[in-house]
């Protein structure tokens, strides 16, 4: 089946009602018919057994083998975000004395959780440029358990090579764990690159609509239900049903809405290079882009979020922000509403100045995540409010 078709139907678990949409599972837990049958179900439970939702429900399964269908993985877990996601997929594989190497171009909390998270728990993180190979290769050591990337980084739209960083990185056992949400899971091709897991904050594509936090991690059984379950089952990361039905109603629409979302923005990032306004127009699939031909090669198109860094720094970007009309102002992507953030002051904003100006954000950068409205009237209401820098 392509990818169109398991977004509908991949996972699906009917009840002896036979209902065509999803059933939400709202219950916290299960009932046994007998002792013996409790007991039996604590010590190996089936595919459709169940014992408590922090565990496991039949609604959030169906959300993991959709999502897991998709990808092209053998199994996924459900978090109640994609931070939590982010943390599972890390945490639940390391211990102290464990080495990860990391790109450093992360989102905030990424960058919270590598450099002040895991190193307070014995784990040595080495970050290098993500983009530069011979620096991954120089940090891998024998002893490295792990590296952790960005596939399309936040906010800059660095483009990291999948499968020549993961062939490095196999080449000393360790394993590759991406974040893969603004590459969406619609223009994934992590897991035959090589990656070994990968998150998504489900928040974002999947559901696409601002409604429901949530994350998965995505990987091969082994990995999900041996290290990723026990870890997560026991410290409470675990998606709620009612998200899991929103995410498997977004699961359905998500290959149409993503595919119009990437087209509108290559045509809003191409209708805005050259504007006397701004210093740089940033998108993976603009023939300028530094990483064009792998970007082209990893993706089939080149996301939903545009960057645009305004000449005149801060004041300037507030300046074209207030200005907007269409665009909303918020922190959040991959949703309908097509929305404006201020990197340097929202999602990075704990950086010190240095550290985001080595990561390229600079005072007057811009995300602009593409909604579903017309790619005109998106393009005219950012060309009118560049207009009142003149």
């Amino acid at each position: 089946m392509k990818k169109r078709t398991k977004a509908v139907h991949s996972g699906t678990r009917r009840s002896q009602y036979g209902e065509v949409s999803e059933a939400i599972f709202l219950t916290q837990g299960f009932v046994y018919e007998t002792a013996e049958a409790a007991e039996a179900r604590f010590l190996q439970s089936g595919d459709d057994e169940f014992i408590y939702a922090r565990y496991g429900n039949p609604t959030v399964r169906m959300f993991e083998e959709r999502a897991a269908a998709l990808e092209g993985t053998e199994d996924g877990f459900a978090t109640a975000s994609g931070m939590a996601a982010v943390n599972g997929a890390l945490t639940s594989m390391l211990k102290a004395g464990d080495h990860v190497v990391s790109s450093k171009a992360l989102f905030g909390s990424c960058l919270y959780i590598l450099e002040d998270i895991l190193p307070r728990y014995g784990v040595d993180v080495t970050f290098v440029d993500g983009d530069d190979l011979a620096a991954w290769q120089a940090a891998l050591r024998p002893d490295t358990k792990a590296v952790f990337f960005e596939s399309l980084s936040n906010p800059t739209l660095d483009v990291v090579d999948i499968k020549a960083v993961s062939d490095l990185a196999h080449a000393v056992g360790a394993t590759v764990i991406v974040d893969n949400v603004f590459s969406t899971p619609v223009f994934s091709k992590a897991a035959e690159l090589g990656a070994d897991v990968i998150v998504y904050s489900a928040t974002k594509h999947m559901d696409g609509q601002g409604r429901a936090l949530g994350g998965i991690i995505l990987g091969t059984r082994e990995f999900i239900r041996k290290t990723v379950e026990p870890y997560l089952k026991h410290t409470g990361g675990a998606m709620s049903p009612f998200t899991a039905w929103i995410m498997l109603k977004g699961l359905e629409t998500m290959e149409l809405r993503v595919n119009a979302q990437a087209d509108t923005a290559l045509h809003f990032a191409q209708g805005l290079q050259g504007h006397v306004g701004l210093a740089n127009v940033i998108f993976p699939h603009l023939q300028d882009h530094p990483a064009y031909e792998l970007s082209k090669a990893q993706m089939d198109k080149g996301g939903t979020v545009v960057a645009l860094d305004v000449k005149g720094g801060q004041a300037a970007a507030f300046k074209v922000m207030n200005k907007l009309q269409i665009f909303t102002i918020s922190n959040n992507l991959g949703d309908a509403k097509s929305i404006v953030t201020h990197p340097a002051t929202t999602t990075h904003q704990r950086l010190s100045e240095d550290q985001r100006a080595s990561l390229g954000i600079t005072p007057g950068l811009l995300r602009i995540s593409i909604g579903l409205e017309d790619a005109d009237d998106l393009l005219e209401d950012f060309q009118q409010a560049l207009n009142c820098l003149d």
